[in-house]
């Protein structure tokens, strides 16, 4: 399978921009004292956050990726796609677990659908509990 099977959801890419802002703006507070230092590890860490967590979604199953891990389901494992009263897609297992599809927002579940190359009935989306 090629990357290009791959649909891939991102968070904004300007919350890395604000990221590299904020650490630039905590260079002079760090250097104007040693115990301040580890003020740059919270841009720092956003900006990874940001570069690294979503969604991949191929024809095998979904790679949820956060900070520092990641978590592969496999498509027959779920068992709902639907959005939460946020907005946000979700994504319910056979084990009655349900888990937030990061990056992933309810009006791109027809995307997310489209990379198993199957296609939603009637275009129809659902919510939890329906």
């Amino acid at each position: 399978m090629s990357k290009s099977d791959t649909v891939r959801f991102r968070h904004n890419q300007a919350i890395l921009v604000a990221a590299v802002i904020a650490f630039i703006g905590a260079l002079p507070l760090a250097n104007a004292r040693g115990y301040l230092l580890p003020v740059l590890l919270v841009p720092l860490g956003v900006a990874v956050w940001a570069w690294r967590a979503g969604t991949d979604a191929d024809a095998r199953g979904l790679r949820l990726r956060a900070l520092v891990g990641q978590r592969r389901i496999a498509w027959d494992q779920v068992v709902e796609l639907a959005t939460d009263p946020r907005g946000r897609a979700v994504a319910r297992l056979d084990d009655g677990q349900q888990v937030t599809l990061p990056a992933v927002r309810g009006v791109d579940l027809p995307h997310l659908v489209s990379a198993t190359g199957q296609t939603l009935p009637n275009g129809t989306v659902g919510t939890p509990g329906q």
